[in-house]
């Protein structure tokens, strides 16, 4: 279970589907109810099929381009941390790879479940280089089982809050919404630290060794 509750929380602090609210909002403002639902579901099951294949298959893309995984964690770190403190700012929506042009071009088409909501507004490099990471650490089937599930049950959370986004931005407001994603920009910037610290002490210490 603490296991589970870590996974779930580090990646959902990451994600942080709190902040696509608005942006999900702007996009769905003359789409029905049922629309939005459906939206929303292939969105939370996008996330979770690049999140899946991201645990699995990512260690074998840094494989072939010999990237370290201490590499990795410092690069992902430092992403994660660069969300994090956008997130502080407020400016969160302009680093998630949704600007005018992107924005009008996904009003025009019939489907955004994929891309812009799932990629990259969902399932971002940090998101990703996270489970890469984790893949790493837990190698042991129960804890990858464990962490399979808790993707799963991050998906289910990015479905419900974009299937609530338009009821969670009338209760919540600009202000409200702003307020809890400064609260996980805090962890999030705390996650990157701890990623890029025990990356640089991997490092010292297989220098020393040598």
């Amino acid at each position: 279970m603490e296991l589970f509750i870590y996974i779930f929380a580090a990646l959902f602090s990451v994600i942080n589907p709190l902040g696509a609210v608005p942006i999900f909002v702007g996009l769905t403002l003359h789409d029905s109810k049922a629309e939005r639902s459906r939206i929303s579901l292939w969105a939370a099951i996008n996330v979770f099929i690049i999140l899946l294949i991201s645990f699995f298959v990512g260690q074998y893309v840094l494989a072939f381009f010999g990237i370290s995984i201490d590499a990795l964690r410092i690069a992902g770190g430092f992403i994660i941390v660069n969300s994090g403190f956008s997130l502080l700012t407020g400016k969160f929506s302009k680093t998630r790879g949704i600007n005018k042009q992107v924005e009008s071009d996904a009003q025009s088409r019939n489907d955004i479940a994929l891309s812009p909501l799932a990629i990259p507004m969902l399932a971002g490099p940090g998101s990703i280089s996270l489970l890469i990471a984790l893949h790493q650490e837990y190698k042991e089937i129960q804890e990858q089982v464990i962490t399979c599930i808790a993707i799963a049950t991050v998906a289910l959370v990015i479905f419900l809050t974009m299937r609530s986004a338009h009821y969670l931005s009338r209760i919540l407001g600009a202000s409200g919404i702003v307020a809890i994603s400064r609260i996980i920009g805090f962890i999030v910037i705390a996650i990157g630290i701890q990623y890029i610290s025990s990356s640089i002490v991997n490092i010292l210490q297989a220098i020393d060794f040598k």
